[in-house]
């Protein structure tokens, strides 16, 4: 499995649109485990199936975030 932390800092835009986003664009793929917010900042967390290309994950991601317009705002932290 692929492990996806994002952090949203000022994020302009409601976290359950990024997180309906996500489920859409990864549906087939994977899912948003977890979600938090607090202090200014939130996170969604996402898992991505086993065998999936981590690079061509990631390049969905932070597509899908910039047409979003939040990509600015963002910040992951990807494990196995």
């Amino acid at each position: 499995m692929l492990f996806v932390e994002i952090v949203f800092v000022g994020l302009p835009i409601d976290r359950d649109e990024v997180e309906e986003a996500l489920e859409a664009a990864f549906s087939l793929d994977g899912e948003v485990m977890g979600a938090g917010s607090g202090m200014g900042r939130c996170h969604l967390d996402l898992e991505i199936a086993e065998g999936s290309d981590r690079t061509a994950v990631l390049d969905r991601l932070r597509v899908l975030l910039s047409e979003l317009g939040v990509m600015g705002c963002a910040t992951f932290s990807v494990s196995d």
